[in-house]
């Protein structure tokens, strides 16, 4: 099985994503470890990243998914995956992968933001993220609202792959 943890800066994409690789006994990979030293300086100087800069980033991410669908292995992955052109170049859509999106009020994603150490991405791009974010329909994602507690978004998302 694999699962793509999508959601926009300080949805708890990491957080989540290492926990529910743990229950679930697979890998967990980190989608902020493909982006390109030039990707990464460019959004530690608080540049929002463009569609070109994604599109090879979105590949090798896509190229990584291919490889544990194509060995049978699982994996829980994140990735920011904010619009649906980027969604579809990660193959979400296939019946293998299980699109989990973490939203919160902006509010919440601020705080979360600001208590944030040792992270590239500062909060002032939190609104252009927002802003380029095509929130996934219900057919597409499993959608939990982060504001509560880590373990009840873990156990919603457990339940969900219970049932596929």
């Amino acid at each position: 099985m694999v699962v793509v943890v999508m959601g926009v800066c300080g949805s708890g994409k990491s957080t989540l994503g290492k926990i529910l690789a743990e229950r679930l006994k697979v890998d967990f990979l980190e989608g902020d470890d493909f982006h390109s030293p030039a990707n990464v300086a460019k959004m530690s100087r608080g540049e929002p990243l463009t569609e070109s800069d994604r599109a090879p980033w979105l590949s090798e991410i896509r190229r990584t998914l291919d490889r544990y669908l194509n060995d049978d292995r699982g994996v829980v992955l994140t990735c920011s995956a904010l619009t649906r052109k980027s969604r579809l170049t990660l193959g979400v859509e296939r019946s293998a992968v299980r699109l989990i999106h973490l939203y919160a009020p902006q509010s919440v994603l601020e705080k979360r933001m600001a208590r944030r150490k040792d992270h590239f991405m500062p909060g002032s791009l939190l609104q252009s993220q927002l802003e380029t974010l095509e929130t996934p329909g219900n057919e597409e994602a499993l959608r939990i609202d982060v504001s509560d507690s880590t373990e009840f978004a873990i156990q919603s998302v457990l339940r969900d792959l219970e049932n596929r």
